[in-house]
């Protein structure tokens, strides 16, 4: 009798140890004692009754820790330039990837590398193409994200991401109002992890040496023309050396400006340049009446085409430009007075800049027109995905919805001097206006109008702004309402980057409300793009560069424009026609 007692005992005591450890959130270092991603067929093979265990769900699901470490194989672009690596870590073992074995049991194991831009962009091709994906990868444009799913090369992961993602992730999606789901999907069913990301993206303004002006007495530039003096004055007195410039470009992984398929984070392109003239190349438009067309095919962008080719002729734009490992390069050596791009260009994109010289006052303004008018162009919701090859198994992708769930929440606690470009399948979820959030309530923090704990809500739509709170008041030091490189501390300096982008590279956006947004019509491929879009870009990107750096006249613009619509673009013009009057 003693013997069957103790029997029950022990059958008790191990069936409450199965629940407490199958609660574990993954916040310790112990294993669950049960596989959560055991779907309901292999629990009946193994022999266990749905009524002997306790299925997880919500967030202690997002964020289970595995019972056994689940290995995940990726594809990954990097800076083969960015040297922010500790000695000892690579792309496979860093702090995060460390984060992700301890605290998860996922093993990232990077299959394949590539540097950033064309040589990655060639990888993923050649990847959808052999039909040899590895079990993750972001992609930096939809199209490939449709390309494999076309090819049956992709996981549905809708039932998964319903059952493991973290509901700050599902909020932040919900926050797009079905834009980014239907981004996520192909053919009804969610393919891919969407990338969303904050409006600034997408908003591009000038970024400009303000101690160089006031060295000069010069104020600051509003307009093209403006712009022109300005940097025909850097130029001419030299403020960065022999090898001044006054105006940097983009390099050969980048573009004169965003498009459509890529309307967010161009780097040095000139698109203020164009949007003063309000052109909108690389969009596509309402003529105002309802009829399609391309904005790279207009009048204006002819019109700034011809500026742009004769402020290179006269030197005030690089000479390398389109040339150019990488336009950041002259940037950071203190080279360049003027440059273009989206709020973190300014901070995290130019970290050297400040290291090269401490007293570098960037600062951010908006480009006007003649008329005082303030026009951008606005991003998608977002412009990367992360793909998960149909042939994984469930706990790798189960692993790599709850990796993007840890790095949505957990992000802010790694060291900020690493750059962000290291995180495996890093695919950036944030609400649509949190750097305009962040900005009006890190103020409030530097003026003592709030304290850091008011922002301490776990899972926050704002995921940063708790840690952004806590570390500003080390960071800045305001003398009034407009902030100067002598207001940072750049000792922590992965933190002064994040508080420059945010409090001075986010600045016009978040406190100037802009005259007019364009917006593409749309922000996808026709059937017809598929085919021949490759071939009218290529037509597009040589006619401009070569137009831009005088290897052609402005009038070859027209043939162009000619040959654009012969080779496919009246098709496609007609299928996006279709397509917004289908949406309407």
């Amino acid at each position: 009798m003693k013997k069957k007692i103790f029997a029950l005992l022990l059958v008790c005591f191990m069936l409450v140890s199965s629940v407490a450890c199958s609660s574990d959130s993954g916040g310790s270092d112990k294993d669950t004692s049960k596989d959560t991603s055991t779907s309901s067929s292999d629990t009946a093979n193994s022999g266990t009754s749905d009524s002997d265990t306790v299925e997880l769900t919500g967030d202690d699901a997002a964020f289970a820790k595995f019972p056994q470490m689940v290995d995940v194989h990726i594809g990954m672009s990097v800076d083969p330039t960015d040297k922010t690596l500790p000695e000892g870590d690579s792309a496979e073992n860093n702090q995060y990837t460390r984060y992700l074995r301890e605290n998860f049991n996922i093993n990232v194991i990077v299959d394949w590398s590539a540097a950033q831009g064309n040589n990655f962009n060639q990888k993923v091709s050649l990847a959808i193409a052999s039909g040899d994906l590895p079990d993750g990868l972001v992609v930096n444009d939809r199209t490939y994200m449709v390309k494999a799913a076309k090819s049956d090369l992709l996981y549905n992961i809708t039932e998964l991401f319903d059952k493991y993602a973290s509901s700050q992730v599902k909020e932040i999606i919900d926050s797009t109002e079905g834009r980014a789901m239907e981004n996520a999907s192909y053919d009804g069913k969610m393919v891919s992890l969407p990338n969303i990301t904050v409006d600034t993206d997408g908003v591009h303004v000038m970024f400009i040496r303000k101690d160089w002006l006031d060295k000069l007495n010069l104020p600051v530039p509003r307009t093209l023309k403006d712009i022109e003096n300005t940097a025909k004055a850097f130029v001419e007195n030299k403020m960065g050396g022999e090898k001044t410039i006054g105006i940097s470009g983009p390099d050969k992984n980048s573009y004169s400006y965003c498009t459509f398929l890529t309307s967010s984070n161009n780097k040095s392109g000139f698109d203020p340049v164009f949007q003063a003239l309000d052109a909108y190349p690389g969009y596509w438009l309402d003529d105002g009446d309802g009829k399609v067309y391309y904005g790279t095919l207009s009048e204006n962008t002819k019109q700034a085409l011809e500026l742009l080719a004769r402020w290179y002729k006269e030197g005030l734009i690089d000479p390398e430009m389109g040339t150019r490992d990488s336009a950041a390069e002259p940037i950071n050596a203190n080279q360049v007075g003027i440059f273009f791009g989206p709020w973190w260009s300014l901070g995290y994109g130019n970290g050297d800049s400040f290291k090269n010289d401490p007293t570098a006052n960037w600062q951010a303004y908006p480009v006007y027109t003649d008329d005082g008018k303030w026009n951008v162009h606005m991003k998608t919701v977002g412009t990367t995905y992360t793909l998960i090859d149909k042939n994984a198994s469930e706990d790798v992708a189960k692993a790599i919805i709850i990796m993007n769930n840890v790095l949505v929440r957990d992000e802010a606690i790694f060291d900020t001097s690493v750059a962000i470009g290291w995180y495996p399948l890093r695919n950036v979820m944030a609400a649509a206006d949190e750097c305009e959030y962040e900005y009006r309530e890190l103020w409030k923090v530097l003026k003592g109008e709030a304290d850091p704990e008011d922002y301490n809500k776990p899972n926050s739509l704002y995921k940063l702004m708790y840690s952004d709170a806590k570390v500003v008041r080390d960071i800045v030091k305001p003398t009034g309402d407009e902030l100067n490189i002598e207001n940072f501390d750049q000792s922590d300096f992965g933190n002064f980057q994040r508080m420059y982008a945010l409090l001075v590279g986010n600045r016009p956006y978040a406190t100037l409300k802009p005259d007019k947004k364009v917006y593409s019509v749309t922000y996808n491929q026709t059937e017809t793009m598929e085919r021949k879009w490759a071939n009218l870009k290529k037509l597009e990107d040589e006619t401009v560069l070569k137009i831009i750096l005088g290897r052609e006249p402005i009038s070859s613009f027209d043939d162009f424009v000619t040959k654009w619509k012969a080779q496919g673009g009246d098709e496609i013009t007609a299928e996006v026609q279709a397509e917004y009057d289908r949406n309407k």
